[in-house]
């Protein structure tokens, strides 16, 4: 077990083991979100009331799960950067900042979208949107924070602050339909509960979801690789890599 820990917290066991995740994460990714939206856009059918402007949930659900997910992992990273320090995490939970704040952007932008046609309005300020939109400053933040105070491991813990502060937004977003009245409607997927979608439906939704998982696996790993070499580019093993031309 600690072996295979270690691989997570030694930066060049990390570097040298991520590079075949990061491309079978690439290749999966492209797969499953070429098959999940070609079945969504084409051959699911209609929604008997909202027409074939259901069709952006394709986009909007897996982005939406993937902006409070990936959230949820900084959190982590932020326990294990305050609680054991370890350098690595630190370096994970910039990289991931800005896939995160993508994601919760698109939600945000495909969910106007949506709202348009359903709800007559771009915006309100229903329970569920203002608490992602608060998720989204959230991330921005953690990204001003990230511009400002350089690759060091004092800064990593102040960003891992600001992260864990912010992880109470997320039960608030969850729960929001169900402890306030809004416009927004419930899960789509819960864990113990029949889906309320048809399954010509779902199916392609559970793709789409496996690929936004996968492709933001590929840019989290990928962005971290990179941070990672400028951090210890000062390191035996960085300058034996740039020895030996693999970099």
């Amino acid at each position: 077990m600690w072996r295979f820990l270690s691989a997570f917290v030694s930066p060049k066991r990390f570097y040298q083991r991520t590079h075949s995740w990061q491309s079978l994460a690439l290749v999966l990714g492209v797969i499953f979100l070429l098959l999940g939206s070609s079945w969504g856009l084409f051959f699911a059918p209609a929604d008997y009331q909202q027409g074939d402007a259901y069709r952006i949930i394709y986009i909007h659900v897996p982005a939406a799960f993937l902006s409070m997910s990936l959230y949820a992992f900084m959190g982590a990273l932020s326990l294990s950067v305050l609680v054991w320090r370890v350098k690595l995490s630190g370096i994970m939970l910039r990289a991931t900042a800005p896939i995160g704040a993508s994601m919760a952007l698109i939600a945000l932008v495909t969910g106007s979208l949506w709202g348009k046609p359903m709800w007559g309005a771009w915006w309100i300020w229903d329970a569920r949107l203002t608490s992602e939109f608060v998720l989204l400053l959230l991330y921005i933040a953690i990204l001003v924070m990230n511009e400002s105070y350089l690759q060091t491991a004092s800064a990593d813990r102040l960003i891992a602050i600001l992260t864990l502060v912010g992880v109470i937004d997320l039960p608030i977003i969850h729960y929001s339909v169900y402890w306030w009245h809004t416009l927004h409607q419930g899960s789509t997927l819960t864990v113990f509960a029949k889906p309320q979608i048809h399954t010509s439906m779902l199916y392609p939704l559970c793709i789409m979801l496996l690929g936004f998982m996968f492709f933001a696996a590929y840019l989290v790993l990928s962005k971290t690789r990179q941070m990672l070499i400028y951090r210890e580019k000062r390191t035996r093993w960085v300058h034996e890599l740039v020895d030996g031309g693999e970099l």
